[in-house]
């Protein structure tokens, strides 16, 4: 589950960490009504799940009300990287004069937790690794280890808070771990922790959370009734409320590409299979969501996955890869069938299908496609053949070349 700026900053000031005087609005009144009681110049931050706001329009500094209203209301009209704005951070501007970096991650490839920092902070922190990987510091915990006072000390010193307080810095990792531990966190990212204040006078210089992003663990939500404060009253994406409603493992991502499968893994590899063969185009294709049958799917449900995935307006075409063990791959091919014979007798389009079987009654569900003939329905042996041929397929729709 990941959370708007403005739960994210809840949690860490329920932990004593610094944050700006702010105030969510849901409408261009209220944002006025929080700027006027927090003072200008503010700032209006958009509020949605994703990167690159500023970048896009949606980080904007007004300077009095009728800034307020005309810049709010432009903001809360706005669609970021196909998610529409849900609301308004209102901040204190803050007089920033570093900017760092810091977060503490699962890291799922060394099975414990990463704790990653940069005193080049306020950008993409994966350019700053690429680019000057020595300005990239990083701590492993193990899964029964702890992290202290002497420990965040240590990481301070290392990760180069010479611009400001180590002990502040330290007690603010230490704070940022006791959320991570508590909250059943799997991300809580703090880009930029920005040392603010007046340059010209010491004590007023410290280090404040401008920027923060957590992910809960959703599996974690019965250990914590105090959750339900971030259910919130947005519209929530439709396609992944359809797909919910469904039982169906569905994330909406941006992208040409639909990805169907049956068991997360499985997925996950498909949708890397796709964005390397989307890599090779002159315009990079991408997968356009996470769905996951899980195992004994039956031909209902094939079915109403694969009309989820069709009802996106970005997708080009839709990439099957189904191994058959508790699930009949004979019992998917008839709900890949059914679902197009309704969208036609409902006159919607039909996209490209690319399908790979394996396993179990992928014979006899190949069988079934073949005999139907459909002239949208295409089959692939290995996944990365379905992948090329379904990345192919949505880069010649969109009249987007191969690379030379």
């Amino acid at each position: 589950m990941d959370l708007y700026e403005y739960q994210a900053r809840e949690l860490l000031a329920e932990n004593n960490v610094p944050i700006p005087e702010g105030i969510f609005a849901a409408t261009a009144d209220e944002a006025v009504e929080a700027a006027d009681r927090i003072g200008y110049p503010c700032v209006l931050k958009a509020q949605v799940r994703i990167g690159h706001r500023g970048q896009a329009g949606g980080v904007k500094i007004v300077h009095d009300a009728e800034e307020a209203r005309y810049m709010s209301e432009h903001i809360l009209g706005m669609t970021i990287h196909s998610h529409k704005v849900r609301g308004l951070l209102v901040v204190e501007a803050a007089s920033i004069l570093h900017e760092y970096y810091v977060s503490i991650s699962v890291d799922r490839s060394s099975r414990d937790y990463d704790v990653l920092a940069t005193a080049a902070g306020g950008t993409e922190v994966e350019e700053i690794a690429r680019e000057h990987p020595e300005f990239v510091k990083r701590l492993h915990i193990g899964p029964l280890d702890n992290f202290d006072f002497s420990a965040a000390r240590k990481m301070a010193q290392n990760i180069g808070f010479h611009h400001a307080d180590n002990d502040q810095a330290a007690r603010i990792l230490l704070d940022m771990w006791h959320v991570f531990q508590n909250t059943d966190a799997t991300l809580v990212e703090i880009n930029p922790l920005a040392k603010v204040g007046n340059p010209d006078d010491e004590s007023t210089k410290h280090l404040v959370a401008l920027d923060a992003k957590i992910s809960l663990d959703s599996n974690a939500a019965f250990r914590h009734d105090n959750w339900s404060r971030f259910d919130t009253h947005f519209e929530q994406d439709q396609l992944e409320s359809r797909a919910q409603e469904h039982g169906l493992h569905y994330v909406h991502l941006d992208g040409q590409v639909g990805v169907i499968g049956n068991g997360a893994g499985l997925v996950m590899s498909s949708i890397d299979a796709v964005a390397d063969a989307g890599s090779l185009y002159d315009t990079p294709l991408k997968p356009a969501n996470f769905l996951d049958i899980g195992g004994g799917a039956s031909a209902e449900l094939m079915a109403e996955s694969l009309s989820v995935v069709m009802s996106d307006p970005q997708v080009e075409s839709v990439f099957v890869n189904v191994y058959g063990g508790i699930t009949s791959c004979r019992l998917v091919a008839e709900g890949i069938l059914e679902a197009v014979h309704s969208l036609e007798s409902a006159n919607e389009s039909v996209k490209d299908i690319v399908i790979r079987f394996d396993g179990y009654e992928a014979e006899e569900g190949l069988a079934l496609i073949s005999r139907a003939g459909h002239p949208r329905i295409h089959v692939a042996r290995t996944m990365q053949e379905t992948a090329d041929k379904a990345v192919a397929i949505a880069a010649e729709n969109l009249h987007i070349k191969h690379k030379a």
